[in-house]
């Protein structure tokens, strides 16, 4: 793993777990997840996914779930 990767890797891990602690939940392709799995399971993949930030009537974000982009 190059550098960069595993800087921006270190980005994504501090800011889902920040999330993960103010109650946001966190999927992986439609299955309840944590932000080990994810960093584990998907950011190390060669696969691509992509989040999409589930917000309540308010804006705020209350789930992110991370989709598998087929290609």
């Amino acid at each position: 793993m190059t550098s960069k990767k595993k800087a921006d890797t270190s980005a994504l891990k501090l800011r889902l777990e920040r999330m993960e602690k103010q109650g946001v939940k966190l999927y992986l392709d439609g299955a309840p997840s944590t932000t080990e799995y994810i960093i584990r399971n998907c950011v190390n993949e060669d696969t691509v996914y992509m989040p999409d930030y589930v917000t309540d009537e308010h804006g705020i974000v209350k789930e992110i779930r991370y989709d598998r982009i087929l290609l």
